[in-house]
């Protein structure tokens, strides 16, 4: 028993192969890091489009007195208006000066995609 815990100990065949296994995962691990930060900040980023696009909805409507036969109905009208900390100007971006970049920094955009 001895001596084959001597050979385990002094046996060096899988050092090699264990060692290329440490470098490999770490550059996995590394790569695999980056690419999720990559992929976080894009879907935020469509995200926080998504979120500009709802809030641009405008969901006004009016319509004038129907009147047909023996009955009629009078016009009605809703105003849209603009939402709590939304801007004047509508096509102004809401969103994109609080987004991310690659750096963790905010960007600054002033005025939204067209």
């Amino acid at each position: 028993m001895r001596n084959f815990l001597a050979q385990l100990w002094s046996d060096e065949c899988g050092f090699v192969v264990s060692s290329e296994l440490v470098f490999v995962a770490t550059l996995l691990v590394i790569g695999l890091t980056t690419g999720f930060s990559a992929i976080r900040n894009q879907v935020v980023g469509e995200l926080a489009d998504v979120a500009d696009a709802v809030s641009e909805l405008d969901q006004s409507y009016s319509f004038a007195q129907i009147t047909a036969n023996n009955s009629s109905t009078r016009g009605a009208a809703f105003v849209d208006e603009n939402d709590l900390g939304e801007a004047d100007n509508a096509s102004q971006d809401q969103v994109a000066s609080s987004l991310p970049n690659e750096d963790g920094l905010a960007i600054s955009a002033g005025t939204g995609e067209r």
